[in-house]
């Protein structure tokens, strides 16, 4: 499939969560790995995929300005609002801004800041006939389904894929869901579990074991540390 045309694909990032569990009173997006927020490299991932002429970001209300900063000087034009109060929320009001005629939408947690350009682009070449892609890593322990600290199944492995981001949609399936799910009064803890829920065809691809998320302190540590001996 041929990558999708710049004027009809949008990245929107979202960088609006807090930092309490990483022990910071500053939003958890600007804070710096290797000198540069974690923002400034995710947006740096996806403006260095190519595919995008504009990339949306949402960072906490009253950081607007303080995103447009420490983004100033990325090739891409990138605007910067303010996300909502659940990372649903703040996906709706990337959407709220992305034009009517983008067909095809990437959304991406800055909280993810090793993610590479090349991951970019591989969920976005694997959207051909599908509503969705997301990159997945295969678990390596033994999977346990535990209920109320009893241990009910042991899942096959093959079957369960851990979830990452950037995620690439159909910005029409995108819209539908979000729809659909605050019209049930749903949340969900990504979009691929929205478009799930709503009935569309989401695709797996192999995910970066790179690629990983910081929500704590010890997170960030390993990350960076990883990063620099890669």
């Amino acid at each position: 499939m041929p990558l999708p045309r710049t004027n009809v694909a949008v990245a929107i990032v979202l960088a609006a969560g807090g930092g309490s569990r990483l022990g910071s009173r500053e939003p958890k997006a600007f804070l710096e790995v290797e000198g540069e927020p974690m923002l400034v490299h995710s947006a740096r991932a996806a403006s260095g995929s190519g595919l995008f002429d504009r990339i949306v970001v949402t960072v906490p209300p009253g950081f607007e300005a303080r995103g447009r900063e420490v983004l100033e000087g990325l090739p891409t034009t990138v605007d910067v609002i303010a996300g909502g109060s659940s990372r649903q929320g703040s996906v709706d009001a990337g959407m709220s801004v992305v034009p009517p005629e983008v067909e095809v939408v990437l959304c991406h947690d800055a909280a993810r800041p090793f993610a590479r350009p090349e991951l970019f682009v591989a969920v976005a070449e694997a959207l051909n006939g599908a509503d969705g892609v997301i990159p997945v890593l295969a678990p390596s322990d033994t999977v346990k389904r535990v209920r109320d600290g009893i241990v009910v199944s042991t899942e096959p492995r093959e079957e369960i894929g851990l979830a990452q981001t950037p995620q690439a949609f159909s910005a029409a399936a995108l819209r539908e869901a979000h729809r659909r799910a605050a019209a049930a009064e749903l949340e969900f803890t990504d979009d691929a579990a929205a478009l799930e829920w709503a009935g569309y065809r989401g695709r797996a691809i192999a995910g970066d074991p790179d690629d990983v998320k910081t929500t704590t302190a010890a997170d960030l540590a390993r990350a960076a540390g990883r990063h620099r001996a890669g």
